[in-house]
């Protein structure tokens, strides 16, 4: 027994040292492996440490980022409100056609003062047109709102039709605020190819923060327009004392005719910042208030005051000191219309012969029909809708893309924004 003990002692030290000898052969040959790949080695984990330390390492960090935007479409939309009152129903009408596109939005609105017979008649033809019906993108506000330009009425019919727009539309890029006096100088195609190149977040707004005699005139009087309580339209009533110049935020005026981006209409309607309403009230009280409301709100507001661009895309013929309405536009306005490279122009008679020569010259577009652009189906008859994001621009986009491209390279120049 004692023997057998002793020759298995005998033989395990030679197996533990020949599993030991092994063992350390095959240690050092991966030890040998491992060094000559350490350089790749410590490159990936580099690139991994790299990674990790664009992300945020904390859960609740995680939670409070909000979800990536959506990818944008890079043909953008506009979401326009095209408004009249009594005796536009044709005008509004041509200017729909003129500006219609089927990858746009359109509210129309004729307001109280209009016959109830002038609102049908536009309802009926909205309903019965057959691109507006197979499209589904021109809605009609039937329940009329009373709009007088002097008072605040204006600019709350131009919030019902941004909120309009905001619930029934997701997708829209730009608001547009025009008049049935108002006429295109560029087709859509013109437009949309144009503003494809451009930050979804710019303003373009006409603003100045030198009131001039507008202080006096307009910011000081404290008037109340009969339009908020009466269904019959009449001019403002002026009221005493006078006010003073407000210190909680700081007054502009311009154009009441806007593009606006959709982030700013929805910080004007949403209204997570009180900014909006505590203006919205002030400027009730306000002479021309659509000449001062988005300005000011724009201007006052840090996340919005560098988006805007100080033009309002029109060409506007006015007196100087300018007066409550600009000249009328006729045929010897053309050249410094198309001159001035914007996209729209105002004011218009009913069927003066000039918009017979913007849509001939300019818009290539027949009577009683739409502009033309890469959407229409079947040539210029445009009687079927083709593909909407195929676009034909042409002179106008050249034009609007000079005065867009000077008016950007100002803004990023300059650091007088809003001032």
């Amino acid at each position: 027994m004692m023997k057998s003990m002793n020759m298995e002692k005998k033989w395990l030290f030679p197996l533990v040292l020949s599993v030991f000898v092994c063992f350390f052969i095959v240690v050092t040959s991966f030890n040998m492996g491992l060094i000559t790949s350490l350089h790749t080695i410590n490159s990936i984990f580099s690139s991994h440490v790299k990674i990790n330390e664009s992300n945020t390492y904390f859960a609740e960090s995680k939670i409070n980022q909000p979800p990536p935007p959506p990818a944008r479409p890079p043909v953008p939309r506009f979401a326009y409100l095209v408004s009249g009152s009594k005796g536009d129903l044709d005008k509004l009408w041509r200017t729909l056609q003129a500006l219609y596109h089927p990858w746009n939005y359109y509210v129309v609105h004729l307001d109280l003062e209009s016959s109830i017979k002038e609102r049908l008649e536009l309802a009926s033809r909205v309903q019965k047109d057959p691109v507006f019906a197979q499209v589904g993108n021109v809605h009609m506000i039937t329940k009329a709102n009373m709009v007088t330009y002097r008072g605040p009425t204006m600019v709350a019919n131009t919030l019902h039709a941004c909120a309009i727009l905001l619930k029934k539309y997701t997708d829209w890029d730009w608001f547009i605020n025009l008049s049935a006096s108002d006429y295109p100088l560029v087709t859509q195609d013109d437009l949309l190819y144009t503003f494809s190149d451009l930050k979804r977040e710019f303003n373009f707004i006409e603003y100045t923060s030198r009131l001039g005699w507008k202080e006096g005139q307009r910011a000081m009087p404290l008037i109340v327009d009969p339009g908020l309580y009466k269904t019959t339209k009449s001019d403002v009533f002026w009221v005493s004392p006078r006010r003073g110049l407000p210190t909680a935020f700081k007054l502009f005026t311009g154009s009441a005719w806007m593009i606006l981006s959709r982030a700013f209409v929805e910080y004007c309607i949403w209204g997570w910042d009180n900014l909006p309403r505590t203006l919205l009230m002030y400027y009730t009280n306000f002479v021309s208030s659509p000449e001062g409301y988005f300005q000011t709100v724009a201007c006052n507001a840090p996340e919005f005051n560098r988006t805007v661009i100080n033009h309002d895309m029109h060409y506007i013929s006015w007196d100087r000191p300018p007066k409550q309405h600009p000249h009328n536009l006729n045929l010897n306005d053309t050249a410094k219309m198309i001159a001035s490279g914007a996209a729209f122009a105002r004011k218009f008679k009913r069927d003066d012969p000039v918009l017979d020569k913007i849509d001939k010259e300019l818009l290539h577009r027949s009577n009683d029909s739409f502009t033309p652009g890469g959407w229409c189906a079947r040539n210029r008859s445009c009687l079927k809708v083709g593909n909407p994001t195929r676009l034909k621009p042409g002179p106008g986009a050249k034009r609007l893309r000079r005065l867009i491209g000077k008016l950007v390279l100002s803004t990023n120049t300059s650091q007088q924004q809003c001032k």
